[in-house]
């Protein structure tokens, strides 16, 4: 078969409606209130000590619209058998949002540990406004002033916004393990950068994957910087990923990925995905001619503008393709008498 990167599904399910990508597997659309406007979730049939049901790999974030669709397949496509399961490859909001919402209906989550940890602590820490550290990071960064003045008097992002409180109790995947889902037995393999200990599953009976944000076909995943861990090195995770998944993938593996559509083609696709960052390298050691702060480096990694509504996913970015080259020797950084990060060549 080809490596080249081939999408047998031209266009995703319609919300509120299902298309089956494999035997037994089905994929529904759902909407996210951002630029990147849906996430993508797998219902696969499922039997867990001898009760037939579903399991639901990534429900969603926890929207009034996104519940309304979940009410609806219940009713509808889903009714004949019971959410038995709910699997959740990694923590982002767009992916564990309703898991506690199908937990309180007697599901069992299965997801790994780091993501349980991670959403569990989020979501009970709910902020008015911007910590002292996100601040000083922000500035650090060399977040504009005008938008620095005014997202410190706004409620910040928070977890409990849109994750459903998550019950204690569930099971946990980790690389390696294997897991039984209806006919298919599946293997555990993790990656880390964009989301530390993201859980992919390889089908051990056909050709089948998920991939969640690990592996993407068209976009790029987030690899993101934050003021809990300032010093993080995500690019560089998960450029390790990558490399441990390409002796594993084959042209003819189906990947059913967190965003756009379902793709084969992953030897290509993982190459891709090294590539781009390495180009990225390169553009921004040339823009490092001049000292420049991570926000001033925004042109030469997106190569487009960024406008407001990602402004602080491309700052987060900027920072974790700095702090890459900074590890491995390239650029240096001080800080400026404005208590600025300062970016230069070595």
């Amino acid at each position: 078969m080809s490596d080249k990167i081939r999408y047998p599904f031209e266009t995703a399910p319609e919300a509120g409606t299902l298309t089956e990508v494999a035997s037994g597997i089905f994929w529904a659309r759902l909407p996210l209130p951002m630029a990147l406007d849906h996430v993508n979730s797998f219902i696969l049939d499922d039997t867990v000590a001898g009760v037939e049901g579903w399991c639901i790999v990534d429900p969603g974030m926890d929207t009034a619209e996104t519940r309304a669709i979940w009410e609806a397949l219940l009713a509808g496509p889903l009714s004949a058998k019971p959410v038995i399961r709910v699997l959740v490859t990694h923590y982002h909001p767009d992916h564990i949002g309703l898991a506690g919402w199908f937990m309180a209906r007697g599901a069992q989550l299965l997801t790994t540990r780091t993501s349980w940890l991670m959403a569990r602590m989020l979501v009970l820490d709910e902020q008015a406004l911007p910590s002292q550290e996100t601040l000083a990071y922000w500035w650090a960064a060399g977040m504009e002033r005008a938008l620095f003045e005014t997202r410190a008097q706004q409620r910040p992002f928070n977890f409990a916004d849109c994750v459903h409180p998550i019950p204690v109790g569930y099971t946990r995947l980790r690389e390696g393990d294997r897991v039984q889902i209806g006919a298919r037995n599946w293997l555990v393999r993790t990656g880390d950068g964009h989301a530390p200990e993201h859980a992919t599953l390889w089908s051990q009976d056909d050709s089948l994957i998920i991939g969640g944000d690990q592996l993407l076909p068209s976009i790029s995943a987030n690899l993101g910087v934050y003021a809990a861990e300032p010093e993080a090195d995500p690019v560089s995770e998960w450029l390790d990923s990558c490399r441990k998944f390409l002796p594993e993938a084959r042209a003819e593996h189906l990947v059913l990925p967190g965003h756009k559509l379902p793709f084969t083609g992953l030897p290509t696709r993982l190459r891709q995905m090294i590539e781009n960052h390495e180009s990225a390298f390169a553009r921004l050691m040339a823009h490092l001619d001049v000292p420049r702060t991570a926000a001033d480096c925004f042109a030469p990694l997106f190569k487009r503008p960024i406008t407001e509504g990602v402004y602080g996913l491309a700052l987060v970015e900027a920072v974790a393709h700095l702090n890459y080259l900074r590890q491995i020797g390239q650029v240096t950084r001080v800080t400026d008498k404005d208590g600025q990060w300062i970016w230069s060549k070595t």
